[in-house]
Parts: C-alpha cells; sequence; structure tokens
C-alpha cells in the first residue's frame, strides 16, 4: 500500500510548529557516528552485565548457545531493517516503514510494540547501575536508576554530533570492561569450550539438571532483547549522510560488532566459572574479583556503570525521535502532536526527549523480571511485524524504488516469521497478557480516533529530500 506515503513539506528556515510545517532535524552523522551512538544503544556490556545474569541463571551453560540462535534469527531481522530503512527513511522507524508498505493499521500495532520497548528498556538498563556502584557506594537499584534516567534525558537535550563523541568515549570503556572479563575467563577456564554445547543448570542442591528445549525456547525473547538495538540506525535515517547507503551499512556493522562483544566475554565466563553454581548465580562482578582480585573487580563495575549511563543516553535520543517522528504523522489531538514535533536551540526535540526520560524515571520501581518479560514480547512481535512488512518491500512501484536490498529474499523475511511466531507462544503468559492487553487498548483508540479522522490523523510521512 502507498495511500500513506505523503512527502513532507519543507518549512522556512528557522519556522516553527507553530506555522503548521513539522521542523526538520539536522543531518549531521557519517557511518562511524550513527555506528558509534547505535552500538552505544545495544549497549553490549549492559546487556552482557544486566540482562544476560538472567539467561545463566535459567539456562546455565547453555546461554551462549541461546544467544548465538537469537543472533542468527537477527542478522535476518537486520536484513529486513536495512531494506526496509533505506526503502522508508523515516525517524519514525518500524511504524514508518510498516504502515508505508502493510497499510496504517499495521503501522499503528508496530507503533504501539515499539512504544513499549522503547519506554520500558531505558529503565530495564538504567536499575542495573546499583549493583556496579556497589563496590564505592551502595544506591538503591531503583533509585539510582531514575537518577541514571534523569541524567540521560538532560544528556539528550544536548546537540546530536556532541552526543555522539560523548557515548563513543563511554563505548571505549564498555568495550574494555568486556575485553577484561573475556581475558579473565578464558585465563582460568575450569572447563572446555564444548560445556557450551552440552546445557546444565545448577540446581539448587549442590548438583546439576538439564537444559530443555522449553526452556531455551522461554529464553528467547530475553536472547533477542540482548541485542535489540541495532534498529537504532534507522531511527536516525533522517540525521544519518546519504541514508539510502549508511543506514543499511549502519545497521549490518552494529549487529556484528554486538553479537561479537557480547558472545565471547559470554562464552569466557561460560568456561571460567569455578563452578556450576557460581555461573547460574551469574554474579559477574563477583567471578571478576574471584579471577584477578578486587581492585581489577571495582574497575570493571564502574566501566560496566559508565556503559549503563551510556546506554541511557542513547536509547533517550532514539526514543525521544519516534515520538518526535508520533507528532509529525499526527498520531495525537494536535496539541500533543505540536508539542512532540518542537525542536530546542540544539534541534533536539525537547518535549518528547522529557516525555521518554521521566516516565522512564518512574519505571524504575516497577519490578524488574516484569519488565523483562514483557518488553521481549514486544521485541519479538515487533520484529515479527518488521518481517512481514517485507514481504511487502518489491511490490508496486517499490520494487524498483533505489533502496538496499536483502539476499534470499522472501525466504528469509518467512523463516524469520515462523521463528519468531513459535518465540511468542513460547513467552511468559502472563508478559503475552500484558501486551496483548495493552494492544487491544492501542486497537480502540485506532478505532474510535484514529480511523475516522484519516485525512488528518495518522498521516505518515517521509522526508522529500529523501524521496530519491
Amino acid at each position: 500500500m502507498t495511500d500513506t506515503l505523503h512527502p513532507q513539506v519543507a518549512a522556512p528556515e528557522g519556522a516553527g510548529s507553530a506555522s503548521g510545517n513539522p521542523q526538520k532535524l539536522s543531518r549531521s552523522l557519517g557511518v562511524v557516528g550513527g555506528t558509534l551512538l547505535t552500538l552505544s544503544c545495544v549497549t553490549p556490556a549492559s546487556s552482557l552485565f544486566v540482562i544476560v545474569p538472567e539467561l545463566f541463571n535459567s539456562l546455565g551453560t547453555f546461554t551462549g548457545l541461546t544467544i548465538a540462535i537469537g543472533s542468527l534469527i537477527c542478522v535476518a531481522v537486520a536484513f529486513c531493517y536495512s531494506e526496509l530503512g533505506t526503502l522508508i527513511p523515516s525517524a519514525g522507524g518500524e511504524y514508518a516503514m510498516v504502515g508505508t508498505l502493510a497499510g496504517r493499521f499495521a503501522g499503528w500495532l508496530v507503533f504501539i510494540q515499539s512504544l513499549i520497548v522503547v519506554m520500558i528498556v531505558p529503565s530495564l538498563i538504567a536499575i542495573g547501575t546499583a549493583d556496579y556502584l556497589a563496590p564505592i557506594i551502595q544506591v538503591d537499584p531503583k533509585v539510582a536508576g531514575a537518577v541514571v534516567m534523569i541524567a540521560a534525558t538532560v544528556a539528550g537535550l544536548l546537540d546530536l554530533r556532541a552526543n555522539a563523541w560523548i557515548t563513543g568515549i563511554f563505548l571505549v570503556l564498555e568495550v574494555i570492561a568486556c575485553a577484561v572479563v573475556s581475558f579473565l575467563g578464558f585465563a582460568n577456564s575450569e572447563r572446555g569450550l564444548g560445556s557450551l554445547l552440552h546445557g546444565q543448570v545448577a540446581d539448587g542442591n549442590g548438583g546439576a539438571s538439564p537444559v530443555t528445549l522449553a526452556l531455551i525456547m522461554a529464553g528467547m525473547g530475553t536472547a533477542l532483547f540482548v541485542t535489540q538495538g541495532f534498529s537504532t540506525a534507522i531511527y536516525l535515517s533522517e540525521e544519518l549522510e546519504n541514508p539510502r547507503t549508511n543506514v543499511a551499512k549502519t545497521v549490518l556493522w552494529t549487529l556484528g560488532l554486538s553479537v561479537v562483544i557480547i558472545l565471547v566475554p559470554v562464552a569466557a565466563i561460560t568456561v571460567g566459572a569455578p563452578d556450576l553454581a557460581a555461573l547460574t548465580n551469574g554474579n559477574i562482578s563477583d567471578l571478576v574479583a574471584g579471577w584477578a582480585g578486587s581492585s581489577v573487580g571495582t574497575f570493571v563495575s564502574l566501566c560496566i556503570a559508565l556503559a549503563i549511563i551510556n546506554a541511557g543516553i542513547v536509547m533517550v535520543i532514539q526514543n525521544s525521535r519516534v515520538l518526535f517522528a508520533s507528532g509529525r504523522d499526527k498520531a495525537w489531538p494536535e496539541p500533543i502532536n505540536r508539542a512532540f514535533g518542537t525542536l530546542n536551540r540544539f534541534k533536539a526535540p525537547w518535549i518528547s526527549t522529557l516525555a521518554v526520560g521521566i516516565p522512564g524515571a518512574v519505571l524504575c520501581f516497577v519490578p524488574q523480571d516484569t519488565l523483562t518479560s514483557i518488553t521481549g514480547v514486544a521485541v519479538a512481535a515487533l520484529y515479527l511485524l518488521v518481517a512481514v512488512a517485507a514481504l511487502f518491500a518489491r511490490k508496486g512501484h517499490h520494487k524498483d524504488a533505489p533502496a538496499w536490498r536483502q539476499p534470499l529474499w522472501p525466504a528469509l523475511p518467512i523463516l524469520v516469521i515462523v521463528a519468531l511466531a513459535y518465540t511468542l507462544y513460547s513467552q511468559d503468559k502472563m508478559a503475552l497478557l500484558y501486551t496483548a492487553g495493552i494492544t487491544v487498548l492501542a486497537s480502540l483508540y485506532w478505532v474510535f480516533y484514529l480511523r475516522p479522522r484519516q485525512d488528518s490523523r495518522w498521516v505518515i510521512t517521509v522526508p522529500e529530500d529523501e524521496q530519491v
């Protein structure tokens, strides 16, 4: 479908939302800057040290294999993102791509799934800060998470190029932390790499129990979440130079680097843990301290804390662009649309940034397990809908449009759809109910507010200067 694709009318220089024209984001990022921001959004260190321990707790020595399977699924997903992101380069990301290709309602459902993710993930990562500040200060995890979210919100109000440098510096520190953990784990190996293929988890009684296929599938949503973030490149497509080529490069480079940065330390931790109970416990700081002493453990912990702050900054930047685009595309009553589309002197969508950061600080006080389960469901649903849209990418006039094209189409999108449908089926039922409930409410909003106003609401746009 193409009736949702409308050129954006360029606003005069300095024109604001009061003129009725949407303001435009500034193109200031190349592949390197975009990759730094996108890789920071994946936050390999915070994923490794905050999310992966939950997988160690349920999957033990099979954690690495599960993440590897999830990464293979993400490669196919990244191909879909790369093709659609270069075909429909919009700050709206997934919803602009799916809405343009598969229709407005499909785009609205994708927007809701992405909104669940963008509102929850920063808080989920931020909560982990306290554990890694423990060597120098004891802070309530919820309070620490809220403070990180507020600091990230302030940083998100600044110039994007400045933030690229800030996040780049932090990214170097988190990669160093991952490298140190990898070296120490392999240097203190207690078991061979073959243990990665023999799933065992501590049973709590000093013994071991096998990891079943059901456990692996239940953990797959979290495994997909571990590398989630490579899609940030499509949210930055209106601020990337030459997005028709640079979006795909940024997506694929980010996914490849993040998989390496995460999987190598996971393998090292698996073989280096002194026993199965220590591995299942998943306290990586304690493992590092046991391998190299408290000083090294403190250094790694502080690097991780900085990585989490880094993640918060980038996620707030990314997520504010989603709300900015939703305001431009008239998803809300007009006062809200104008507010979300307002830029500050640094060309940052400041009200959208506050709308992401402040609720994110509040969500830090929600139980972490609940946030993780809901996010795993939303990520799987989001990827599935993007794969469905990829099946429409070569129909009608889109067939000959200039864009990066994925290999093995349509086989890869179909395989992704099947894999993710089964993954969703295997997720926590309560998390499925929460996500389904939010989706139903959003559908009612579509039926009673958006659909009757199709000429003036939810009009998905792509900037005019990118339709080449």
